[in-house]
């Protein structure tokens, strides 16, 4: 969530299918012959009212597959999905069944922007809770994950058993993968669109953020990535941050907004207290 805003936002809306059957009004970018497709934005969790509203074994990633259809039929050559964010856990199915088969794919540069590096098989049981699935759900949902998984190698030729990031979004990178997509780390994707490695050439400072700066927020993450690049350039980089652990402050200098302006006044006003940060660091490096 947040990529297809980072890449410019929307700039087209089409009515397609929400995770439990309902139309929804769903943005999507296409310029040139390039489209990018945010799955939250037809098949996310804030569409069904989050997990505890949420029909997990009914959820479907047909909205996606919908906006991709539409892409292709608009002249797209090159689609950017970026998944995150999902109700899902249907392993693409949806999606796929709205795309018909691979042959629409045909001559597309073909890219799923993803994080996470579960295996497809491992989508439900380690994010269908989260989902609001029930611990027997679960089970279903992982089964029913298996037969996909030997259903795709059956009818596509392609084994995504062991694909790193098939879990993600509920398996959606998965079965698109099955299509012919291939998966790209979301920092990747964002920093070659806006040709990141280029400006942090010419910059003096660095500045990125995080909501919780701990372990996790280096490995795939936004400030993993700027930190490598910053290390390749040797330049300065801060985080500013709602929070932090001792031990992730250590690896990269922070600015907690919790630390320096309180509980209350962080999450009051935030906007006032990231302002204030950045010309404190600023401050720093002059």
């Amino acid at each position: 969530e947040g990529t297809l805003d980072a890449l410019g936002g929307p700039n087209r809306t089409t009515r397609v299918t929400d995770p439990l059957g309902r139309p929804v009004e769903a943005q999507w970018r296409l310029v040139g012959d390039t489209a990018v497709i945010e799955m939250a934005r037809a098949s996310g969790l804030s569409l069904v009212g989050g997990a505890k509203k949420n029909d997990v074994i009914a959820a479907s990633t047909i909205g996606t597959g919908q906006l991709i259809d539409t892409a292709l039929n608009d002249g797209a050559k090159r689609i950017i999905v970026c998944v995150g964010g999902s109700a899902t856990v249907d392993g693409g199915l949806g999606a796929i069944r709205a795309i018909g088969t691979p042959a629409r794919l045909r001559g597309t540069e073909f890219i799923v922007a993803c994080d996470v590096r579960a295996l497809f098989s491992d989508a439900a049981r380690l994010f269908g809770a989260q989902k609001g699935a029930t611990p027997v759900q679960i089970e279903f949902l992982s089964g029913r994950l298996e037969q996909l998984q030997q259903s795709y190698l059956r009818d596509y030729n392609i084994d995504i058993s062991l694909l790193i990031g098939g879990g993600a979004a509920g398996g959606l990178a998965g079965g698109l993968s099955a299509l012919g997509a291939n998966l790209v780390p979301g920092f990747d994707v964002v920093a070659d669109e806006v040709g990141l490695h280029e400006q942090i050439a010419q910059c003096d400072l660095i500045i990125t953020g995080e909501g919780y700066l701990d372990s996790e927020s280096f490995d795939g993450k936004v400030v993993g990535g700027v930190q490598q690049l910053a290390q390749q350039f040797n330049k300065p980089v801060v985080v500013i941050c709602g929070g932090a652990d001792i031990d992730a402050q250590q690896r990269i200098d922070s600015f907690s907004l919790i630390e320096n302006f309180g509980d209350a006044e962080a999450f009051s006003k935030p906007l006032m207290c990231v302002e204030k940060a950045a010309a404190a660091i600023v401050a720093r490096f002059i």
